[in-house]
């Protein structure tokens, strides 16, 4: 097995004292800085190339913190104004993940460039650590790849607001497997709609 190998080994087992011992460690360095912020190089290397990342020209890696938890209604006081069944206020689940979220809120950060993918390096109580994939699409070393230079395209610009990325894929019910065939074809709606659509063909 190769270096990449043995480390994705380790990260199955999250509950062995090397990985522990590593997550206080960074967990705490992690808090120190702030919430968004440029790394030289990939946490985790071997998941990173595995998401599209190349030691280039053109790629960056961003972290970011995001606190964990549900999402609470905001609503003044508490008040609905509704029928009983809307009237939940703090036991609710976000729609999308908090990697979703993640990936918009460094994407917003660095307008100028294209979020790629980003994973999951650490959590503690309060706290999930990402690191999001960046690409640059000025650069003629992206440009002229023609393995990323589909990112170049003017309707990639933003394509974790727009549900594009595979965390926010998972959301909308996109990905492959007996999990997702509500969705298939183009959406959840879509998918329904057409279900339900009845074509009575006319002989011409």
């Amino acid at each position: 097995m190769g270096a990449y190998k043995y480390m994705q080994e380790l990260y199955k087992k999250k509950q062995s004292d090397a990985l522990r011992f590593l997550g206080r460690v960074r967990c705490w360095q992690y808090r120190q800085l702030s919430y968004i912020h440029r790394v030289s190089r990939p946490t985790r290397p071997d998941r990173a190339r595995r998401l599209g990342y190349r030691a280039k020209q053109g790629y960056v890696i961003y972290r970011i913190r995001i606190r964990r938890g549900g999402r609470k209604r905001p609503v003044p006081k508490g008040n609905t104004s509704g029928k009983p069944v809307n009237a939940g206020i703090n036991e609710l689940k976000n729609q999308r993940s908090l990697q979703a979220v993640a990936e918009e809120r460094v994407g917003r950060k660095c307008g100028e460039l294209r979020v790629l993918n980003s994973y999951w390096v650490i959590q503690d109580s309060s706290y999930k650590f990402y690191e999001v994939i960046l690409v640059d699409p000025a650069l003629k070393s992206i440009r002229r790849d023609p393995k990323i230079n589909w990112i170049c395209n003017a309707t990639m610009k933003h394509r974790e607001n727009r549900g594009l990325t595979s965390a926010s894929k998972k959301s909308r019910g996109m990905h492959k497997g007996h999990n997702f065939n509500k969705a298939s074809g183009s959406s959840r709606r879509g998918n329904w709609k057409r279900r339900q659509l009845v074509q009575m063909r006319r002989k011409r």
